[in-house]
């Protein structure tokens, strides 16, 4: 009894070495074929064809009108008057902000180059430049950016803040002063020079029944360069409005603002063309013909 309990655990040990023995050889004959298949299926990445991003105003700039065009274009800033990659207009752009792509081909890029999205919005004499650059693509720089535009002074506005910052200055001026009493008005004026040149002339007139104007003329090289206009009622009150004319170095007029009723409309040529002769006769009156 004993001989055959031990022969039939012999024959159980056995077959179950059989089984594990089968099992250890067929896995690590898998596991290559399994990883050849892996690296097999690898791709190589593709190189971007696009870039995107938004294009907004930056806080408390202007917002444009239905005239304003945005011109944005992805540009190789390391090669001399390249032509865009790729460009986009956007007209009318006075809804901000403005999402964009642009679309190019792989092969045109350089990776030694620098490449930046160039914005550039136009609304009449204003124009709105880019607050910081936009590089993209080679270098480490993004596909996607964000920019932001802000509003610069047009050359209206440029031409009056320098001809305030005059005003502030005339303090430390040499000065003179006159007057003149004709029929139907009564001229008084001051004359502020620097340099041995006149740069401002402040005339009252009073016209009596028919008005008083406040006038400020500036010059620059011995023309007229500003001229603000103040008319009023009487000495004492307050201005029913107030015309404002500059002109550059070439005699083109810049300036052109008449203000009346709170409201800001353009000054006509013929108004402004009376300013500047207005200046010319005053500058000619203070000085005797000199002309400084």
């Amino acid at each position: 009894m004993r001989r055959i309990v031990w022969s039939l655990m012999s024959v159980a040990a056995l077959a179950l070495a059989g089984c594990n023995s089968g099992s250890d050889s067929s896995s690590p004959q898998a596991a290559p074929e399994a990883s050849s298949s892996s690296a097999g299926q690898a791709a190589p990445a593709q190189a971007a064809n696009t870039v995107s991003g938004t294009i907004a105003l930056r806080e408390g700039s202007s917002q444009p009108s239905a005239d304003a065009k945005l011109e944005i274009n992805l540009v190789d800033v390391s090669a001399q008057d390249s032509a865009p990659l790729a460009s986009k207009t956007v007209a009318p752009a006075n809804q901000f902000p403005v999402s964009f792509e642009l679309s190019f081909n792989p092969a045109d890029v350089n990776p030694a180059d620098l490449y930046v999205v160039q914005a550039n919005l136009v609304d009449g004499e204003r124009h709105y430049a880019m607050v910081l650059q936009a590089p993209v693509l080679t270098k480490g720089a993004p596909n996607k950016v964000s920019i932001q535009l802000a509003a610069e002074q047009t050359p209206a506005e440029k031409q009056l803040a320098e001809f305030t910052a005059l005003q502030k200055q005339i303090g430390g001026m040499k000065i003179s002063s006159g007057s003149k009493l004709d029929k139907d008005v009564s001229r008084a004026w001051q004359v502020f020079r620097q340099g041995g040149t006149v740069r401002l002339v402040r005339m009252q007139a009073d016209y009596g029944d028919k008005g008083f104007t406040s006038t400020d003329y500036a010059y620059q090289d011995g023309a007229p360069w500003v001229v603000v206009q103040q008319k009023k009622s009487s000495q004492d009150a307050k201005p029913n409005s107030t015309e404002r004319a500059g002109w550059d170095k070439d005699g083109n007029l810049l300036l052109k603002q008449a203000e009346s009723g709170g409201k800001t409309d353009a000054l006509g040529d013929d108004e402004a063309a009376s300013l500047k002769k207005q200046a010319q006769d005053v500058l000619n009156m203070v000085t005797n013909g000199k002309g400084k």
